[in-house]
């Protein structure tokens, strides 16, 4: 897995002071998109576990609220197969961290339903990792600057832990 960037002290995605990880490889390919340099899976920087004690340092702050990952596209299959031991490290080291993903996939039609498209042998467990999931496609002719945390409309802010999974 690579990944675009790392941005530590992040307002803009997820509630309180956050460390985003936004990872590389998309199939949406969303018009207008924000990271369009995200789409290939090469670009960027390889995640290693170099990258993820980074990660864990910088959260590892009291002002610090939690992770956000998003990208590119976090519920790639690729992605998620990189990103379970990695999410399930930082929910064991900082259990009171928030994790929140980024995807433009849908929860039930895409991720938990066995004949999702992007639903594979680590969804379910990457699902119960995150505390919550934005999700869904964004739309440029759905836009909106007032919302939070999301660019769109259509977009959802799910809260996992009131999701059966």
């Amino acid at each position: 897995m690579h990944y675009a960037n790392i941005k530590k002290n992040d307002v803009a995605n997820g509630t309180g002071v956050r460390t985003s990880l936004f990872v590389s490889g998309c199939r949406n390919r969303c018009k207008n998109c924000f990271n369009p340099e995200t789409w290939d899976f090469n670009y960027g920087h390889e995640f290693t576990r170099a990258v993820e004690d980074e990660i864990i340092a910088s959260l590892n702050f009291s002002h610090i609220a939690g992770l956000t990952v998003l990208g590119g596209e976090p519920m790639e299959p690729e992605n998620q197969l990189g990103l379970l031991p990695f999410i399930k490290r930082v929910k064991e080291e900082l259990p009171g961290k928030s994790i929140w993903v980024y995807t433009g996939y849908t929860l039930e039609s895409d991720l938990i339903s066995p004949a999702g498209r992007k639903h594979t042998e680590a969804t379910i467990e990457l699902l119960k990792n995150i505390d919550v999931l934005v999700d869904g496609l964004f739309i440029e002719e759905l836009k909106d600057i007032t919302l939070k945390f999301r660019g769109s409309s259509n977009q959802r802010i799910i809260e996992l832990k009131d999701i059966e999974l």
